[in-house]
């Protein structure tokens, strides 16, 4: 496994170096520790951060909240993070290194498909604009699927992202894409962009098992950019004064799945006789003078429309996550900082072998300190399911970074 001394050490040894180097008085709390080269051939910004939560779940007998009962709470550090960016001899070469530290972070399935370290590699990635509105991006990062997951787990609405997300999402993998960023006009933005990857998911060293992976976005922006890259970050922080609207539509195919859940998930046996999934997404972020409201619709199936897999001797071995799934979340920033919003959630397995239909619905209170930088969120949810008891959930985060 891996030593988190040999990521802390070379980090902290950064610090240092920035601390002799660095223009702290240009530093603003929540931006990052910048660099950059005398003769501007090099920059770097480097972060760090971290969420504290707190869990506390309910049973909800027989679905009668006059019945409450089975508590279990929990005291965990939810994500910790360090994070890399900047360009490399021009600006037109980005990179981003980002790893994870903590033990949720670090865990995986075993060393036949992940080596013996942990899994602690998140992005690392070149982004090239060679010509133009178009860019080829290669490496590890986060594939282009459902808006909740673009956005980043530090600059989320909710103190967690949804139950569409979990089920769905896309996730990172390895690969490369091309980009295309085109206004037309004044204002109105295309985003373009096609990615073919390994299939498998993030730090998987083992050889390539069944296809590849390939997904198509396409996404507008009719009034404009956001202001601070909004439409990838939860809630009106920026308070846009016009309103902001992004609509995206993305497919993605992944060939030959080893994964229940495309490339997230339980692995099958080697025997099994892999089917290919085909995943829909849609999804809007809308904005305007502290209103946020974002939905997202997800629709996932299997080349034979059977979830269930076999191996060669026609035993079933296991079943891939698919249905469909709706996500709406609407929230409210008031002057003080002080954000209270709303989200349902619909979870539609295909059949019951996948799972139970699900209801959830929570309401949350934000206070952003010094906007998603440091934060304090808690929400309350209620699911309620199709077949078992209903459930309720308490959380409490604290995010901090710098």
């Amino acid at each position: 496994m891996v030593n988190i001394k040999y990521i802390l050490l070379p980090f902290c040894a950064l610090l240092i170096t920035f601390s002799s180097v660095a223009q702290f008085k240009d530093y603003t709390f929540g931006e990052g520790l910048r660099y950059t080269a005398k003769d501007s051939s090099f920059y770097i910004k480097a972060s760090a951060r971290f969420q504290t939560l707190f869990v506390g779940e309910w049973n909800v007998n027989n679905d009668d909240l006059a019945n409450i009962g089975n508590y279990n709470s929990n005291f965990l550090t939810r994500r910790a993070r360090l994070k890399f960016d900047g360009f490399a001899y021009t600006p037109k070469l980005k990179y981003k290194v980002e790893l994870g530290v903590s033990n949720r972070d670090l865990n995986n399935q075993g060393p036949a498909y992940f080596g013996t370290g942990g899994s602690m590699i998140l992005d690392a990635f070149l982004k090239w604009n060679f010509y133009k509105g178009f860019s080829i991006k290669g490496g590890q990062y986060k594939l282009e699927g459902n808006r909740e997951r673009l956005i980043s787990s530090a600059n989320m609405q909710f103190v967690d992202r949804s139950l569409l997300n979990s089920r769905f999402t896309l996730d990172r993998g390895l690969g490369t894409s091309l980009l295309y960023d085109k206004t037309i006009g004044k204002q109105f933005e295309l985003m373009l962009s096609a990615t073919v990857s390994k299939g498998e998911g993030r730090n998987v060293i083992a050889d390539n098992i069944g296809g590849y992976q390939t997904t198509f976005k396409a996404e507008i922006m009719p009034f404009g950019q956001f202001k601070s890259k909004g439409a990838y970050k939860g809630g009106d922080l920026s308070r846009e004064q016009k309103p902001k609207l992004a609509i995206a539509a993305a497919y993605d195919l992944n060939s030959g799945v080893i994964r229940s859940r495309s490339n997230k998930g339980s692995f099958f046996p080697e025997n099994a006789e892999l089917k290919d999934l085909t995943t829909i997404f849609a999804d809007f972020m809308f904005k305007y003078k502290g209103l946020s409201v974002m939905g997202e619709y997800v629709h996932r199936k299997t080349n034979d429309d059977s979830p269930s897999i076999f191996d060669e001797l026609g035993n079933q071995v296991g079943t891939y996550y698919t249905g469909e799934a709706f996500n709406i979340q609407v929230g409210y920033l008031l002057k003080n900082n002080v954000e209270f919003a709303g989200r349902y959630t619909y979870l539609s397995p295909q059949n019951l072998s996948v799972g139970t239909e699900t209801n959830n619905y929570v309401i949350a209170v934000s206070k952003y300190i010094r906007e998603h930088s440091l934060k304090v969120q808690t929400d309350l949810g209620y699911y309620e399911n199709q077949f078992t008891d209903d459930a309720l959930m308490w959380r409490v985060q604290v995010e901090f970074g710098f």
